[in-house]
């Protein structure tokens, strides 16, 4: 039995009374689509009531789009809906998680390297802002994962560092940011922690192979601060822990060791006995891999509900995934007291944000109110804030390289070196964005340096083929300078290193093909260089010869305004802390 009553809910008698006659009024189809978060394919309005009186969904994330679009979406959906919707967004960074026009505050890194713990509460607070202003009252955030591990493709910036007090202080700190936003709420993630495993639960399996006593002080330490100071959902990532399992189950197989997903031990065992969490559970995305290649589909959706998930992310059909989840009460791997749980703690939580006590035309504000929040003056001053505490000087041996000035380094060649990247929507979204390389050469010209960009034999022999003539092989086996040639050209070289990380299997620069060419910095004792990584934090690990690195976190115009501003001002300015081990734990990155 739920205690509505209790933390995090703390609902009245009304508000029980709603959740009760609500539930008592539903049909089995009703009850059933209330556990599915529908990823939304369309904002079309015919399919948008189709998912609420159709499938009865408890709750919604949608695809990217405008402000404008997103909050016509929600009006839609809520007006229609029989029972109030959870509508989730990603704002781990800034309201941009919420809608494409929404302002990006700044990466969880980026807030740790200023070390500034008001910050994260700014981050919690203005990025839910513009999502509440749109519909939106649920945010997938704050990440409590902790980076422990260089290696691991899925953290890079979402996290607030290696150091689980700092990250402990920062995600309470955005949650209390969200809950300035009235009826906002949080879901935390990825429990059990991520940050260890050197692969992606999105193309395999994960693993958080801390002690239960490591995992205490650690992952344990974040998840408990939250849970004591009010998070009313938690997102179950799909990743192991077989201490812990262990722990609760002592003569479980490996073979029975499940993502928290599936695990009754983590759920039940950890998070609801020895945390003591009352609040919702939901699931990660569940196409990912560390979940699907666990069992069959219409086998792991009943299995994460019967382990104590309340809420399951996405479908992949409709029709089949609901028959799925129908068939697994109806033959009753999902028992009828954790079906009644899980609908008592997600209409719990919804009469906790006060969705029940507003007229349907209230749920979503007014299209009037976008233009006053989403994108606001307030915010984007506050992303330039912070750009300007962020930046960090990580390697600093050549210590008259800087400051920059048009005098000391009139010539500067930039070499964009892009990350290892999957094929997929990435790469479709930033085909004609201005790189980093561009954006950085634009701006040292405004202050009068002579820039160029670094072509590589490759892309030139690329332009050849594109043009239709024979790529000339001997641009690649043959086509170096002399260093006298090649310091002659430059004054200074900078290393842009520009990887996304995330959704794929490694988050590594990719230099291409290279016999003596620039792409490599190999030149660090003929010329000054400068290594800035853009994104990812860990160049350093593949280019461990440079003297100079630089990390910005992401590549905003206010982040590079800060770089550039700063590389001209001389070492001092530079005022980021590292708050990861940007030297990733290699003895030789520090050389």
């Amino acid at each position: 039995m739920v205690n509505m009553k209790a933390k995090p809910f703390y609902l009245s008698d009304e508000d029980c009374k709603w959740v009760e006659e609500t539930i008592a009024g539903m049909t089995l189809d009703e009850k059933i689509g209330q556990l599915f978060f529908n990823m939304g394919s369309s904002r079309d309005e015919e399919y948008l009531k189709m998912t609420v009186e159709k499938y009865h969904i408890g709750g919604i994330r949608y695809n990217p789009a405008t402000a404008a679009e997103v909050q016509e979406q929600n009006r839609i959906l809520q007006e229609n809906s029989k029972i109030p919707l959870i509508i989730a967004c990603n704002t781990e960074n800034g309201g941009d998680g919420a809608c494409v026009d929404g302002t990006a505050i700044g990466s969880q890194t980026k807030i740790g390297a200023t070390r500034n713990v008001q910050y994260a509460y700014h981050l919690g607070h203005m990025a839910n802002k513009e999502a509440a202003a749109i519909g939106c009252n649920l945010s997938f955030a704050p990440v409590g994962d902790i980076l422990y591990n260089w290696e691991n493709p899925v953290i890079g910036l979402r996290t607030y560092g290696n150091d689980a007090d700092r990250v402990m202080e920062m995600t309470k700190a955005y949650m209390d940011g969200a809950h300035a936003n009235p009826g906002f709420c949080c879901a935390a993630k990825h429990f059990p922690g991520d940050g260890l495993d050197f692969r992606d639960q999105h193309v395999a399996n994960s693993v958080n192979d801390f002690s239960c006593e490591q995992w205490d002080v650690t992952f344990g330490k974040v998840y408990r601060n939250l849970i004591d100071n009010g998070l009313e959902a938690i997102m179950a990532g799909h990743i192991m822990q077989p201490a812990y399992t262990r722990h609760f189950n002592p003569g479980i197989a490996d073979d029975d060791i499940m993502p928290a997903t599936l695990s009754p031990e983590l759920i039940g065992g950890l998070l609801r006995g020895k945390l003591g969490f009352n609040g919702m559970v939901l699931t990660d995305a569940s196409h990912m891999v560390g979940l699907t290649c666990r069992m069959k589909r219409k086998d792991l959706m009943p299995a994460a509900i019967a382990a104590g998930i309340d809420m399951f992310l996405f479908f992949n059909d409709m029709d089949e995934d609901f028959a799925a989840m129908k068939q697994g009460y109806l033959d009753g791997r999902i028992t009828e007291e954790r079906l009644s749980d899980a609908l008592h703690r997600i209409l719990a939580l919804k009469a906790h944000m006060g969705l029940h006590r507003k007229a349907k035309t209230e749920l979503v504000p007014p299209k009037s109110r976008l233009e006053e929040i989403v994108g606001c003056a307030e915010h984007k001053a506050m992303q330039k804030e912070i750009s300007d505490r962020a930046v960090t000087l990580v390697k600093y041996k050549d210590k008259d390289v800087l400051p920059l000035t048009p005098e000391k380094y009139r010539k500067i060649m930039i070499v964009y070196v892009k990350g290892l990247e999957a094929p997929g929507l990435g790469s479709l979204l930033n085909k004609n964005k201005v790189s980093p390389a561009d954006k950085l050469k634009e701006k040292l010209e405004a202050r009068g340096f002579q820039v160029f960009i670094y072509e590589s034999p490759i892309q030139k022999m690329l332009k050849e083929a594109e043009a239709g003539g024979k790529p000339n092989l001997n641009l690649y086996f043959a086509g170096k300078d002399t260093i006298k040639d090649f310091v002659a050209k430059q004054d200074l070289i900078i290393t842009v290193v520009d990887i996304a990380g995330g959704f794929q299997p490694v988050a590594r620069p990719s230099f291409g093909m290279t016999k003596g060419g620039g792409e490599i910095p190999w030149y660090v004792h003929e010329l000054p260089v400068i290594v800035i990584g853009t994104k990812q934090p860990f160049v350093l690990a593949d280019i461990p010869q440079a003297r100079t690195y630089i990390n910005t976190y992401d590549v905003l115009d206010s982040t590079f305004d800060a770089l550039v501003e700063k590389l001209m001002a001389g070492a001092e300015a530079f005022v980021g802390q590292d708050p990861v081990d940007s030297y990733c734990g290699v003895w030789d990155t520090r050389l």
